[in-house]
């Protein structure tokens, strides 16, 4: 039988024939790095539009499923799991039943399951104040003194749970949808379906901490089973932006523009000789794509001629806020620029240099938010000024949320049972919260969604169907959502 993919309208033997044409190819490069070629080798020939014929170009921006106003995505990811009731969770049980056991607190509330032991420490009170802002009167932690003033356009997400307390999986989780790894990012099957809007750039930038990458590398920003060219790119914020991107040592601009239109005229004498094949991937639009990027990447990262009242709006005027700020404006030009899906991590390497608050949870997260919130609320300010804010969907999490309960005398272990994720623009109703903890934060109780229904509801705000968006592989219809998946609806206007 022969199966197609609902998506693309593409067969398995179209896919067996391109992975074997890019494998050749790849071995044929002519300097521009493995990462920028793998980017590029999938993009399909320009002649093919000019002519009427079918568009294999993968990038190519494709209309949404349906009308819908987000057309980026901005996934803010704060890495090692923020708690949710230092955060954006108010709990005043945890007050009242402070240095007192979770049963006390909790009816019924069973085994607790914790990653490091200690399940009967006494619940921890947050050391934080909450306070209500804005219009909607809807309460901030004081971790958070610019963000609070924001929260008129964002949406709390006070309910969603995922399936394991250790962090590798549990970010492969959030990322991909699965615990394991191997499997499509979010970002991968954002511009799987609708491609990008800019074809000089990456349709899917990924930014880690100073510190490094989070646990699992790569595989966080993997396109899995899919093309390569749908994998996240890793974007430096200053410098040299995309590594490998250049031409090797002692290639001049006049040997690679000749080396690409020996190429162009390789490809025009194959689609000469074979007039119904449409779909190679190596024709010259991809090369002409790796070589405009040499132009336009470090374009993107030139902030030079920006203001300095918005420079000082990201927090760039500040030691401590300018690593984060610097790539939260980039995301802003970045989807300026129409990149489909930027996600940009807090914290990186382990311990300390995450929101893994095992210990001195007030050291650790005050550092953590005080590197990330004003250049977070910048980027609302600043993408709703310019009009951006609409057209532009914001997601802030982390992998899990935090335990109720203490760890030592002034931490909070993993807790999958339950965090706290906001979503701002791209269609969302903002000053609202949906679902809600139990009284101490320990499990999602009211309206609880899982890290698939967020998937889903991502989608959604982008004007993609989870069910429809498939890809084949394997003999299966592959979704992102999996066989479930619920879209929050009522966190939209």
């Amino acid at each position: 039988m022969n199966f197609k993919d609902q998506q693309t309208g593409y067969g398995a033997a179209h896919f067996a024939r391109a992975a074997s044409r890019r494998e050749f190819l790849q071995h044929a490069g002519v300097g521009f790095g493995s990462l920028a070629l793998s980017f590029m080798l999938a993009a399909e020939a320009e002649a093919d539009v000019a002519k009427g014929q079918k568009t294999l170009n993968p990038m190519a921006p494709k209309p949404p499923m349906f009308p819908t106003k987000a057309k980026s995505v901005i996934f803010l990811f704060m890495y090692g799991g923020p708690s949710q009731v230092d955060t954006f969770d108010p709990k005043p049980d945890l007050t009242k039943y402070h240095g007192k056991t979770m049963n006390v607190a909790l009816k019924n509330v069973g085994e607790i399951k914790t990653f490091g032991g200690g399940n009967n420490q006494p619940l921890l009170k947050s050391p934080y104040n909450f306070k209500k802002y804005g219009k909607s009167g809807i309460e901030v932690s004081d971790l958070f003194p610019h963000l609070s003033g924001c929260v008129d356009d964002m949406c709390f997400l006070r309910s969603i749970y995922g399936d394991s307390n250790n962090h590798a999986p549990a970010l492969f989780e959030m990322n991909t949808g699965t615990i394991r790894q191997g499997y499509p990012s979010v970002g991968s099957w954002v511009t799987y379906g609708l491609g990008s809007v800019n074809q000089d750039l990456p349709g899917y930038v990924v930014m880690t901490d100073h510190r490094g990458g989070p646990i699992g590398g790569a595989p966080n920003w993997s396109s899995g089973f899919m093309p390569a060219t749908y994998q996240g790119t890793i974007f430096r914020s200053g410098g040299t932006p995309i590594l490998d991107l250049s031409p090797g040592a002692g290639v001049t601009s006049e040997e690679q523009r000749t080396s690409l239109d020996l190429l162009a005229k390789l490809n025009q004498e194959h689609a000469h000789n074979n007039p119904g094949d449409s779909d190679l991937e190596a024709r010259i639009a991809a090369y002409e794509l790796a070589y405009r990027m040499q132009t336009h990447a470090p374009e993107v990262v030139d902030i030079s001629k920006e203001s300095e009242e918005t420079k000082q709006l990201y927090g760039l005027d500040n030691e401590r806020t300018e690593k984060f700020g610097r790539k939260c404006l980039l995301a802003r030009r970045l989807v300026e620029r129409g990149v489909r899906f930027v996600q940009i991590y807090s914290g990186g390497g382990h311990g300390g240099d995450t929101w893994d608050a095992h210990g001195d949870l007030t050291g650790n997260h005050g550092r953590h938010a005080g590197d990330t919130d004003k250049p977070i609320a910048g980027l609302i300010k600043d993408l709703k000024r310019r009009g951006l804010l609409d057209s532009t969907l914001i997601v802030w999490g982390g992998e899990f949320g935090r335990m109720p309960i203490s760890q030592g005398s002034d931490g909070r272990d993993h807790n999958p049972g339950v965090q706290t994720v906001w979503m701002a623009g791209g269609g969302v109703k903002g000053g609202t919260v949906v679902g809600a903890s139990d009284e101490v934060g320990y499990k999602a109780a009211v309206d609880p969604y899982h890290i698939r229904d967020l998937h889903a509801t991502i989608l959604y705000a982008m004007g993609l169907n989870h069910e429809r968006l498939t890809y084949l592989f394997s003999g299966r219809f592959m979704r992102l959502t999996g066989t479930a998946g619920t879209v929050i609806k009522s966190a939209f206007s």
